[in-house]
């Protein structure tokens, strides 16, 4: 049986590199083994000149129908996936990132479980950085938890799913309200209210998409800006009523102390704070 058609989603922006764009397209459509069956870019707000060349040689060499959607000005990720969301033309949507680079059977295997019943569809991935000497492996691999009762337990301190290996149904994501800004976590949010909603959710344990670690990763996991919409993203569980009192404050003072570490500190401790490992255990704190 033909795997379903589906759609592959991708924001760019202003920020992103030219280079990084055209091997992160290729890797999610010339070389899978199974293709999209149509490109949505989300041009957010205008771009470098190298971007706009990039984006041109794609739309000329593409083997799948690209949609190209242009928004004036940046609004954002959840403005941008919103507005790509509604240009996508099957119910299947895959998200990938402009700078990432998926493994080629990284659509085999999540349209399996997508037939399968699951409605939301993540999985571990593989973090590496650019040398002169190539691309490198940088030694951490996130590995989610896999099945839906581990995933929910492990929602209340950590976001559950690799945002850039997500593939989901239009008709999940549009029950759960779609994406809302929430400060570089819209991502987690989401998530959050989709498995509130009774999302069908799994995790494939492999590593199916390589996460692209530039040199600032670190810095921008920190400072007030994050510890600003750390607290509006913890306030806003409670207020769901997905965390009680006490996990509220648990993560406001773990979660918050992490933003505010320095760099060198943090890096540290998002290995062993952020990053999950294994199959699937449970955070300790309850």
């Amino acid at each position: 049986m033909a795997p379903p058609p589906f759609s592959l989603l991708m924001p760019v922006y202003h920020g992103d590199d030219a280079g990084y764009l055209l091997r992160a397209f290729r890797s999610s459509v010339v070389e899978q083994s199974v293709r999209p069956s149509e490109v949505v870019l989300v041009q957010d707000g205008p771009v470098s000149a190298h971007l706009v060349s990039a984006i041109a040689e794609l739309d000329r060499s593409t083997p799948v129908p690209l949609n190209i959607v242009i928004l004036p000005e940046n609004r954002g990720l959840s403005e941008a996936l919103t507005a790509g969301l509604a240009e996508c033309s099957y119910e299947v949507v895959a998200r990938m990132d402009a700078d990432d680079v998926s493994e080629p059977n990284r659509f085999e295997i999540q349209l399996d479980l997508i037939e399968k019943g699951y409605e939301l569809v993540g999985s571990g991935l593989l973090e590496f950085s650019e040398t002169e000497h190539g691309e490198e492996l940088v030694g951490v691999r996130r590995t989610p938890p896999t099945d839906l009762d581990a995933i929910t337990h492990y929602a209340r301190f950590h976001d559950p799913f690799n945002h850039p290996t997500v593939v989901y149904t239009k008709q999940a994501v549009e029950l759960a309200g779609g994406y809302r800004p929430m400060g570089m976590m819209e991502d987690y949010w989401l998530f959050v209210r989709m498995l509130k909603s009774g999302v069908r959710a799994v995790n494939s344990p492999e590593p199916l998409v390589r996460y692209r670690i530039s040199s600032g990763a670190y810095k921008r996991r920190g400072g007030l800006r994050l510890l600003r919409s750390e607290w509006m993203l913890q306030r806003a569980f409670l207020r769901s009523g997905f965390t009680s009192r006490r996990q509220f404050l648990r993560n406001v003072v773990l979660r918050g102390a992490y933003r505010l570490t320095p760099e060198v500190v943090r890096r540290r401790a998002y290995r062993s704070m952020i990053v999950q490992r294994g199959s699937g255990a449970k955070p300790a704190a309850k």
